[in-house]
């Protein structure tokens, strides 16, 4: 595989990172490494409202400390506007994105009539509503078509003539992780049509992340398993633009003390780098490393903990 590699770490700078943040950034880094290939680092900093002044730097600061330096500068969302218009344009054009002019309170009107309450981490999965057209409404986002074009031939998408192999309504998303095994979600009913620029104008994760692997080359996504739930919309996107579908591996949650996935919202504090074996040592666990694999310097515990994933993904002989 070697040179065709490349792997990233995506962190959003809402604070610095923390011991959770590590393990991803741990995984993906060893995982580029074992193959021969690059790491990148990507600040995903679309979110304006979240972000905080300077955690960038911090973040940088800290993934030094222990020895992770990605092989090119970073790169910034904020700075890539034009690229995700123009990927927004391409879906238009094909008549996969519609315009949306609902309201968090018209969908769960729309829910109730209906007699559902279809809610998904915190997200009101959404009906379709304007699938039939804005009915004089003004548009405040922009949204990705998921059911089956030829079944329902929604006026808002009218003028395509064929629906593409992986836009089947009513069957699931099949791909498959390298930790997680097999995977499916139908995401039509599972997530409803998603949202790809939001009514306060902010892009949406979901495509900005799509274009950015596929612009920056990157053939293998390491991330956390709370964002394995995402995939199956990214795969969706990712065959609806065009773009190669990447190699998924999530990797095990560090979790705070009341069992929920550690984040700066669970009280997460911040990685201390004053000791970046600790934190290494610590992060290697979680994937399954063992303890105490050097004594002396990051460098040289991430050394042997490349050997070791190497060995783990059988790419060498030993």
């Amino acid at each position: 595989m070697g040179a065709q590699y490349t792997g990233r770490f995506a962190p959003s700078p809402t604070g610095p990172l923390h011991a959770g943040s590590l393990v991803a950034a741990l995984a993906s880094w060893l995982d580029a490494r074992a193959h021969g290939g690059q790491w990148l680092v990507r600040i995903e900093d679309i979110d304006t409202p979240r972000c905080v002044p300077g955690a960038d730097a911090v973040i940088l600061q800290q993934l030094a400390a222990c020895g992770l330096v990605p092989d090119q500068a970073p790169l910034y969302q904020s700075q890539r506007s034009a690229l995700y218009q123009a990927a927004l344009d391409q879906l238009i054009a094909t008549h996969l994105a519609y315009p949306c002019a609902c309201t968090r309170q018209d969908i769960e009107r729309a829910l109730a009539e209906r007699g559902q309450v279809r809610s998904r981490h915190g997200e009101l999965v959404y009906p379709g509503t304007c699938r039939l057209g804005l009915r004089g409404r003004p548009a405040r986002a922009w949204r990705f078509f998921t059911g089956n074009i030829e079944r329902n031939r929604p006026p808002a998408l009218m003028g395509r003539t064929q629906t593409a192999p992986y836009l089947i309504a009513n069957q699931p998303l099949h791909w498959q992780d390298h930790r997680l095994g097999p995977q499916q979600q139908n995401i039509e009913e599972a997530v409803g049509d998603f949202v790809l620029n939001r009514a306060d104008g902010l892009w949406a994760y979901q495509l900005a992340v799509v274009v950015d692997d596929g612009t920056q080359g990157i053939t293998d996504v390491v991330r956390g398993e709370d964002l394995a739930d995402n995939t199956a919309r990214q795969i969706l996107l990712q065959g609806a633009l065009g773009l190669p579908l990447p190699r998924y591996l999530h990797t095990p949650l560090v979790l705070g003390v009341n069992g929920e996935k550690l984040s700066k919202q669970n009280g997460a504090i911040a990685l201390d780098t004053t000791q970046p074996l600790r934190a290494l040592d610590e992060a290697g666990q979680v994937l399954g490393l063992p303890a105490g694999l050097s004594t002396r310097a990051p460098a040289d515990w991430l050394q042997q903990a490349v050997a070791l994933w190497a060995r783990r993904l059988k790419l060498t002989g030993d």
